[in-house]
């Protein structure tokens, strides 16, 4: 009788979700677990060290009571922490409206899904700086 080979297990199935805020860029996963958060290969409270970048990051689990259900990897570059704490909520609530549709309502409401459109302006032509003018000399 010939030998049948194990059924492969289940590939685990992730979601992800891209947000942007100032010049930063997060991209992260989601996938059924325990509740475990790395962020660039380190843990979550080991990259975001004030309180208030984490909570600005999780306020998506929050507000829709998820804490602990999903396992999150996040991939995040450019800008600084703040920006990339920022970036961080808009792609785990991007993330979290494909895994449930029904949470939409919950996070457009407290406004998780609106991207921050604030940019650094740029230096205009003539002067020293975006808006500073060059320095006046009397003679």
């Amino acid at each position: 009788m010939p030998e049948t080979a194990p059924a492969p297990a289940p590939a685990k199935e992730y979601i992800w979700g891209t947000g942007r805020r100032k010049s930063a860029v997060a991209r992260v996963r989601l996938s059924r677990g325990q509740g475990v958060i790395t962020v660039n290969k380190r843990p979550f409270e080991k990259y975001f060290l004030t309180e208030d970048d984490r909570q600005t990051a999780l306020s998506p689990l929050q507000a829709t009571k998820a804490f602990g259900r999903y396992d999150i990897l996040v991939l995040v570059d450019g800008g600084g922490i703040s920006g990339q704490s920022g970036a961080m909520k808009l792609g785990l609530s991007r993330a979290l409206i494909k895994v449930e549709t029904a949470l939409e309502t919950i996070l457009r409401g407290q406004g998780f899904l609106t991207r921050d459109p604030r940019m650094k302006e740029r230096k205009k032509v003539g002067l020293r700086g975006a808006r500073r003018g060059v320095q006046f000399s009397k003679r």
